[in-house]
């Protein structure tokens, strides 16, 4: 008997409470299931052994100024430190055996499996005058992006200037913040967190397995890359020979698959050669060309795999020495030691917010001591959990039209325990941490983009959307109403509509006080808001019951992403979000459907339920969460992440030229300082009830009276 199945069995016998569960038909959990799901708790009381996962090394290659030497309030001025922490997991230990393919990573003479990454840290120059939290950001793509979203600084490249600094959101309140690489095929590069993960193989020999690879264009083009976004390392073909692989287009997600011929394309890049171009493993040619109108789907082998799942242990070994290490194997002292007392992570857009959903569902908010490493969770804009623990891991979270059919999506969709009829067994994302006694505050703050594109509604209610779910106590969810997942470009690009500009994070930022007093002193932050059942504001997508009116030059679908079962094979656990795929691409489970609900809007065709922002209390227009794609990109497929804005009309005039059941802007204010009047009394409102800074009230307040609306 293995060492792994020995201490398996003997954890089992102690935590019998761990149990088993249900799964779909057609489904299989694998063994990761055994190895780590159930195992996962074992720890929590026990004195880490002198071979354990941890930070052995920390290298600083860089300790300068920050911000030009500027003082931040009474916190005084910043530095930076910049450097590799080099880590190691242990392929035995219960907690660490669910990372996919970990038992098949090279090991050193003490049988651990090492790596390393990038960190980067912006701590007072006097520890003891912050304020004793650190401040984690999960951003994705590796980028260092709190700055420009919190201190609306203009850029977050290598932060060194005080325009770096921004308005000092952060510093002035004492937050040391800090990043570290997690994503183990991010290339080097500016403003890029990187991790360096070993290959798995097979007693030495390589693995190669089949992958799936969706390419949509932007504009037509003969060449695309594969197996890899932008700024990845890329997993290549084994094989040039196209009859290895197929390739096939659809116009729409649901539509049949027709099959390209395997001598209509070639794995090559035709950029500058005629077709079939010159040889290449990471691109592929098409003779006639990629249409932008159509999704193109390439299965085929590839090789050697990264242990991507590192990352995950990777951000819980760095910050749990920041936060309790004194100095690493070396002696080398922890630059933050004695000085930090809690800590809150920060995840957002591009795959940091569903990697840390990922990363608490799985457990890793416990260190190898057993110890909490995040006391408070601060999550915008998704629902989705990353998939970065699958063999040949492709990350990109399933939409209506693109990727829909990658992984990420999966039950638990809910924080609380539910039994889920859809997909047939009964878990939570908070299980292993309610188990462990380790779970952070969480505060969910969520754009309307998450009801149409990432499920939310099954976030809150149960799978038939019949019921309003119990939200656990450490956990907040507050909707910014009518926003997209970001400020969006006003062009209309592929999209039918121009893009919402309206912004989240002057919300963002101030629910972030209500969390540090959360953590900190104890003290209740405001209840959640977002749309119920029972409060009538969550309702089916139809234009009846959703209340849209009747817009001129507006279609109006009521489409949303559509969620199934799927099946990956038998090599994948849907459960945990691990494991290998072997379906390309993946089966439906024959069974009943999830029922998605989304808001209730009001005359205006502006969502009603969360937090309403001066944008909406004072509108110009109509902001949705979704668009649809325009004629010649799959018309009226889901425009990825944008949202809609449409204007109103200036006068009644116009208005009632065109036909516009919404009031113009002259008959809502009268005049411009009616206007600022109404933008002024909608951020007192908010700042009374804790969803706006002072300051940033003030900032909106003096924007509306220098535009130009009805000048």
């Amino acid at each position: 008997m293995n060492t792994r199945r020995m201490v398996y069995l003997v954890v089992l016998s102690l935590f019998p409470c761990f149990g088993t569960f249900q799964e779909a038909p057609g489904l299989t959990q694998g063994r990761k299931l055994a190895q780590g799901s159930e195992a996962h708790g074992s720890r929590l009381n026990a004195s880490a052994p002198l071979r354990r996962s941890r930070l052995v090394r920390l290298d600083i290659t860089r300790r300068e100024s920050f911000a030009d030497g500027m003082s931040f309030g009474s916190v005084g001025p910043y530095e930076k430190l910049v450097g590799t922490a080099y880590l190691q997991a242990d392929p035995d230990d219960p907690q660490d055996s669910i990372i996919q393919d970990i038992e098949l990573a090279p090991r050193n003479a003490a049988g651990m499996v090492e790596y390393q990454g990038d960190f980067y840290i912006l701590k007072p120059v006097d520890m003891s005058k912050g304020n004793g939290t650190l401040f984690y950001e999960q951003s994705g793509g590796g980028a260092k992006t709190a700055l420009r979203d919190l201190n609306r600084a203009t850029t977050s490249l290598d932060p060194t200037t005080a325009a770096h600094a921004g308005d000092g959101f952060l510093m002035n309140r004492g937050y040391t913040i800090a990043w570290c690489g997690w994503n183990g095929r991010l290339l080097p590069g500016a403003n890029r967190m990187t991790l360096t993960v070993p290959v798995a193989t097979e007693a030495g020999a390589t693995i190669t397995g089949r992958i799936g690879w969706e390419i949509i264009v932007n504009a037509r083009t003969n060449t695309s890359l594969i197996g890899g976004g932008a700024n990845q390392s890329r997993y290549e073909t084994v094989s040039l020979d196209t009859s290895m692989a197929s390739l096939t287009m659809r116009m729409r997600e649901s539509d049949q698959r027709i099959p390209v011929p395997s001598d209509q394309w070639a794995f090559a890049d035709c950029s500058s050669v005629p077709f079939p171009g010159t040889p290449r493993t990471t691109s592929i040619c098409l003779r006639d060309g990629f249409d932008p109108n159509f999704i193109y789907q390439l299965v085929y082998t590839t090789k050697d795999p990264k242990v991507e799942g590192l990352g995950l242990a990777a951000v819980r070994d760095v910050f749990s020495f920041l936060r309790y290490g004194t100095s690493d194997d070396r002696g080398t002292p922890n630059p933050l030691a004695g000085a930090i007392r809690h800590a809150i992570a920060f995840g957002q857009g591009g795959g940091g917010e569903t990697m840390l959903k990922a990363s608490l569902h799985l457990g890793f908010n416990q260190d190898a001591s057993g110890r909490r490493v995040f006391d408070g969770v601060l999550i915008y804009p998704g629902s989705g959990r990353h998939a970065i623990n699958v063999r040949f891991a492709q990350g990109g979270n399933p939409f209506q039209h693109e990727s829909h059919d990658n992984p990420g999506h999966e039950s638990p969709l809910t924080f609380s325990t539910e039994y889920d009829p859809v997909a047939g067994y009964t878990a939570g994302r908070l299980d292993r941490c309610q188990q462990t006694g380790t779970c952070p505050k969480i505060m969910q703050t969520l754009s309307s983009v998450a009801y149409w594109q990432n499920h939310f509604s099954l976030i809150t209610t149960d799978a038939f959307g019949r019921r309003d779910l119990e939200i656990p106590a450490n956990v907040r969810i507050f909707l910014i109403g009518s926003s997209s997942s970001g400020p969006n470009s006003p062009d209309l690009g592929m999209c039918q509509q121009l893009g919402n500009p309206s912004s989240p994070y002057d919300t963002v930022r101030a629910l972030l006080s209500p969390l540090q007093r959360w953590i900190t002193e104890g003290v209740e932050p405001p209840p959640s808001r977002y749309p119920t059942l029972r409060e009538g504001t969550l309702v089916r997508p139809d234009k009846a019951s959703i209340g849209w009116p009747d817009i001129p030059g507006v279609k109006y679908t009521g489409l949303t992403n559509e969620l199934s079962v799927l099946d990956y094979g038998p090599l994948f656990n849907n459960r945990d979000l691990s494991g290998i795929i072997t379906e390309h691409p993946p089966k439906v489970v024959e069974g009943p459907s999830y029922v998605q609900l989304v808001p209730r809007v009001d005359a205006d065709g502006n969502e009603v339920a969360g937090i309403r922002s001066t944008t909406i209390q004072a509108p110009l227009g109509t902001y949705t969460g979704w668009n649809l794609r325009r004629a010649g990109f799959a018309e009226d497929e889901l425009c990825g992440l944008r949202g809609s804005f449409i204007p109103f009309a200036r006068t009644r005039a116009d208005r009632l030229a065109n036909g516009d059941p919404r009031l113009s802007i002259q008959e809502r204010y009268g005049t411009h300082d009616g206007y600022v009047s109404a933008v002024r009394a909608a951020a007192e409102r908010l700042t009374a009830q804790g969803f706006l800074l002072p300051e940033d009230a003030q900032r909106l307040i003096e924007q509306a009276g220098a535009s130009d609306v009805l000048r």
